[in-house]
């Protein structure tokens, strides 16, 4: 199968499964705010950051894993993926019990580093345990199929079982909540959804790799780059679990991070939706890279960063103008806390696009394994959320943390923008500034048209009815730009989606 169908079947199936997330996304934190409140809303929410931390075990093993499988799958060298399997499963088991660890820990100290009454010091407890299962299942039994998956271009696959897992939760949280069920039973029942996923993946991966063999002699030293990937995987956390942190450990309001949260959930559907886009791209470039096609590398690097921007144009116009309308119908009715703060959402709106505006070049980081040669660079990303979040969370609150975050996102934009065609692709910077720029531009002129026109919301089909003509307007200005200045873009890539449907081809 070519890397066309395997991108084209990995994006349908993840468009599938961001439609169920971002669905559960918005139905989950409704029923928590309805039934259970802000606070309780904030609480869980920030106990699930902290652990995100704790996910920090994994060191950076899956991206050194998948990319270490690369090679020998593109060469089916069945003995070397083999043993790469069995080593990934055994450092996941050794970080699996750290994790776990470190999950009693926090069960230990949070109920001290909350200041609440609506649950008792022993049922925050019990909750942050409960949680904390979760990342128990994933370092015990899904990882090392998850990964072996994902590098072989399957990720279709961890893509249902995904979605089988969040529709079983989604339906046992609301069924339980209208129930008024306690939050912690609520949290504990919904663990069982998880069963549906890890089913799927090992019957999946038992039927269709005959050769996998989990008792092979362990090659330790092919995830030499654990390490190095590391820096990414902190990256990635604290880049997104940084804010709850600081606002749960300084401001000490749960309902604050509520407010965070909600305005995130919505940012993180965004996200995902984009994510459909470049699912198991990394995996196709990385064979595209392990083949040393660099020729290949070039060409269809450029037609994925036009068609990214494309999308991040679409996506963030829209974003900018329906936020604040699609907040004031969601959190109706809620009087505990106001979430009515526009200038919070352009905050948050303006900094997913910087945080987005980057994944053409990171994504070739993880293809080509450059995680040591990025460190530094992650860990600079890092502290400057971390340092400026701190000092500027005791001057601005919530906004401080916001502006913290997009420092460090537009530290980073800049930074690959000029190591990605030094190091690896060996082209012109001109020309992804150039497509930079102009989706500032687009959003720009969508986002001051619609501010004129000023139109009313008043409900959710209000709503979806604004969503559709700020996405007709944005359309028309991307499609007149490219036929004006990347016809031979979008003529590549029209040629490319033929292939993709023609499938006797």
């Amino acid at each position: 199968m070519s890397r066309s169908k395997f991108f084209f079947y990995n994006s349908l199936s993840s468009a599938a499964m961001q439609v169920i997330i971002m669905i559960s996304g918005f139905i989950v934190p409704r029923i928590m705010l309805e039934y259970y409140g802000s606070e309780i809303n904030g609480l869980v929410s920030s106990i699930m950051q902290f652990i995100g931390y704790f996910r920090l075990v994994e060191a950076g093993l899956s991206g050194a894993a998948i990319y270490a499988l690369y090679t020998p799958l593109a060469n089916k060298d069945y003995a070397l993926v083999n043993s790469i399997i069995v080593a990934a499963k055994e450092f996941y088991h050794k970080s699996g019990y750290i994790f776990i660890g470190l999950v009693l820990i926090l069960a230990l100290i949070f109920p001290f580093i909350v200041d609440t009454e609506i649950l008792s010091s022993t049922s925050i407890s019990i909750l942050v345990i409960v949680l904390g299962f979760s990342g128990i299942f994933e370092f015990l039994t899904l990882a090392k199929y998850r990964v072996f998956l994902t590098a072989d271009q399957k990720t279709y696959i961890v893509s249902i079982s995904t979605i089988a897992h969040i529709v079983v939760s989604t339906v046992i949280i609301v069924a339980l909540a209208k129930l008024h069920t306690n939050i912690v039973l609520l949290k504990a029942v919904a663990l069982l959804s998880i069963v549906f996923r890890i089913l799927i993946l090992y019957t999946y991966t038992k039927m269709r790799y005959k050769y996998l063999d989990f008792k092979a002699k362990p090659d330790y030293s092919s995830l030499s780059k654990r390490w190095y990937a590391l820096y990414l995987q902190i990256l990635g956390t604290v880049q997104l679990g940084a804010p709850v942190i600081i606002l749960t450990i300084f401001l000490k309001d749960l309902k604050i991070v509520s407010v965070y949260v909600i305005f995130n959930m919505v940012m993180s559907g965004i996200n995902n939706l984009l994510g459909v886009f470049i699912s198991g791209l990394a995996a196709s470039f990385g064979n595209v890279i392990a083949k040393g096609q660099i020729d290949i590398l070039k060409k269809s690097f450029r037609e994925f960063e036009y068609f990214y921007y494309f999308l991040l144009s679409l996506f963030y116009a829209v974003t900018f103008v329906t936020i604040m309308p699609f907040i004031r119908i969601y959190t109706h009715g809620i009087t505990d806390i106001s979430y009515d703060l526009p200038l919070l959402g352009f905050l948050f709106v303006l900094n997913g696009l910087f945080y987005n505006l980057k994944t053409p070049e990171g994504m070739l980081v993880i293809s080509a394994g450059l995680f040591k040669e990025t460190s530094i660079q992650t860990t600079i990303q890092g502290l400057i959320i971390v340092i400026f979040g701190v000092i500027l969370v005791n001057i601005y609150g919530i906004y401080g943390v916001l502006i913290a975050s997009i420092l460090s996102n537009v530290y980073r934009v800049i930074d690959l923008l000029i190591f990605i065609p030094r190091k690896l692709t060996k082209t012109s910077i001109k020309k992804s500034v150039y497509r930079i720029l102009n989706t500032f531009l687009i959003i720009f002129i969508v986002y001051s048209l619609f501010s004129y026109l000023a139109i009313s919301t008043e409900s959710i089909i209000d709503w979806i009815r604004l969503v559709i003509i700020v996405s007709l307007v944005c359309l028309s200005l991307l499609f007149l730009h490219g036929y004006l200045f990347e016809k031979v873009e979008i003529i590549n890539l029209i040629n490319r989606f033929k292939i993709i449907f023609n499938f006797n081809k």
